[in-house]
Order: structure tokens, then C-alpha cells, then sequence
């Protein structure tokens, strides 16, 4: 039995990078959040958020720590509503250009 934060046995080569969360991140906020750098809430590595895991075999998407492999961030997209779980980010270091 695996935790919730425990990637499932024979998923770790299923993942692509964070740049998988554009589009999705795109929809919700004006800048591009993939270019953001998170520092995770378990093992303190930062790093941008194009960096992390994300898996897409389930209701959305999950992005996990490379270093940890802990979950940093869920989304998930419904009919008029995007479910944003952030809570294995401690720290989001957003560029504004400015």
C-alpha cells in the first residue's frame, strides 16, 4: 500500500516534465507559471516548475518533486471549474518581467 504522497508502483517512468501544466495554468492565471520557481514543502528543493514530474493518468494532473517524489501540486479541470492544490508548495517565486 502506498501513501497519497508515494507515486504508485510502476508509474515512475510515466511522467513527463512541468511543462505539462501550461496550457491548464495558462486558463487560470495571466503569467506562465512554468517559468515560476516552487520550493516543495517536504524536502525544500527548489527549482522551477517545469522541472517537476507531472503525471497525467488521473482525473487531472499531478506534479511531483524530482528530488522527492512527494506531490507539489494537483489540478484538476471540471465543467466550469479548475481545482488547484498547491499545498506541497511552500513558495512561489513568480517572474513579472518587471
Amino acid at each position: 500500500m502506498t501513501s497519497q504522497n508515494e507515486a504508485p508502483a510502476g508509474f515512475g517512468e510515466t511522467h513527463v516534465d512541468g511543462n505539462a501544466l501550461a496550457g491548464p495554468l495558462a486558463d487560470i492565471f495571466a503569467v506562465d507559471l512554468t517559468a515560476a520557481t516552487s520550493r516543495c514543502a517536504h524536502c525544500g528543493r527548489t527549482g522551477p516548475v517545469a522541472g517537476l514530474r507531472v503525471y497525467a493518468r488521473a482525473p487531472g494532473l499531478v506534479a511531483r518533486c524530482q528530488s522527492c517524489g512527494q506531490v507539489m501540486i494537483r489540478l484538476v479541470n471540471t465543467a466550469g471549474t479548475s481545482w488547484l492544490d498547491m499545498r506541497g508548495v511552500t513558495v512561489l517565486a513568480i517572474p513579472t518581467g518587471g
